[in-house]
């Protein structure tokens, strides 16, 4: 085992021999291989290149170096692509802090049985007049960020669970598809993060919807681990055993406490909330939208058109009045 493995259970060790392809012999090797890539970019800013962060990529790419480079290589140019949203980029940025208060994301103490971490969304918790979808997206980013740097979660992963429970139409009219790809740009293709699952309960049908709009932007693999519950906890159960659950999604222990994971990152100032403007942050979110176009899309799939969710008609049929979603995909 060499240092660059120190931290990681002997069980881990054997996980990550096995699932990952990962050799302390060669480590210092695969590092290098992916670092030699770099000047085939000489468009992105590689702003850390040591051995640390290097490895990260590899892990999250099951040691595969053009994999684990392309990732490392999106990692930076997702960042230099939206400038906007990494300025400011901590937890006591306005936006950012007001999400992570909410629960956005909420991480759960206890590990799943295979050693993920699990976060969980509460996604009625959105107060759109105090801040935005991205940020929430920054504050889920961030929060990966700290998370990441743990060896032992670079092996194992992450879960999430979304709970729709409550989440409103109009709150669901905001999640423009533009947005939606940004996060899915994100999550899947630009960060060195194992998930190992996402889970979807209590969602309504304008979900269900939206997902059909970004189905074609997500990798067969991730779309795999897209499970739709709906209000089965159930079949969550089979897969998240209960006793590590909260009371919200029909586990045994106490309702999650929204601040947990704020209060972590926040530490003494997570009471200090100064009054937060966001009108000139949505300056910067519609220049995103912009941005966003499918024209400049380099991943599109698929023309997709801002604001596709409308308020639906009462005297269509549910069907009918999905059908302009379905469409898409």
């Amino acid at each position: 085992m060499t240092h660059l493995q120190a931290g990681l259970s002997p069980e881990t060790l054997e996980k990550a021999k096995v699932e990952l392809k990962e050799n302390p012999d060669t480590l210092h090797q695969d590092i290098q291989e992916v670092r030699d890539m770099i000047i085939t970019r000489p468009d992105i800013g590689f702003l850390r290149t040591d051995d640390a962060f290097i490895l990260r990529f590899l892990r999250a790419r099951k040691f595969n170096h053009f994999e684990a480079f392309r990732l490392l290589a999106q990692y930076f140019e997702y960042r230099q692509q939206n400038l906007d949203m990494f300025k400011n980029f901590k937890a006591t940025d306005p936006g950012i802090k007001h999400a992570l208060k909410d629960g956005f994301p909420g991480v759960l103490s206890n590990l799943d049985h295979y050693g993920k971490k699990i976060l969980v969304l509460f996604a009625a918790n959105w107060d759109q007049s105090r801040y935005t979808f991205v940020d929430i997206l920054r504050a889920i980013l961030l929060s990966l960020e700290a998370m990441i740097e743990d060896p032992e979660l670079q092996v194992n992963g992450f879960v999430l669970i979304i709970d729709w429970s409550n989440f409103t139409f109009k709150q669901a009219s905001k999640l423009t598809p533009s947005m939606l790809r940004l996060a899915i740009e994100g999550l899947q293709d630009s960060f060195p993060a194992r998930f190992g699952g996402i889970h979807f309960v209590n969602q309504p049908w304008y979900i269900h919807a939206l997902y059909t709009v970004i189905r074609p932007f997500l990798k067969e693999k991730t779309r795999k681990r897209i499970f739709m519950h709906g209000n089965n906890l159930n079949s969550l159960h089979q897969l998240i055993h209960p006793e590590i659950l909260p009371s919200e999604f029909g586990g045994m222990l106490p309702p999650y406490d929204m601040g947990t994971w704020a209060r972590t990152l926040l530490d003494h100032e997570y009471d200090d909330d100064p009054e937060y403007n966001p009108e000139s942050y949505n300056l910067a979110v519609e220049q995103l939208e912009k941005d966003l176009s499918p024209k400049a899309m380099k991943r599109s799939q698929s023309v997709v058109e801002p604001g596709v969710l409308k308020r639906p008609d009462k005297e269509k049929s549910e069907e009918e009045n999905l059908q302009p979603l379905l469409s898409l995909d």
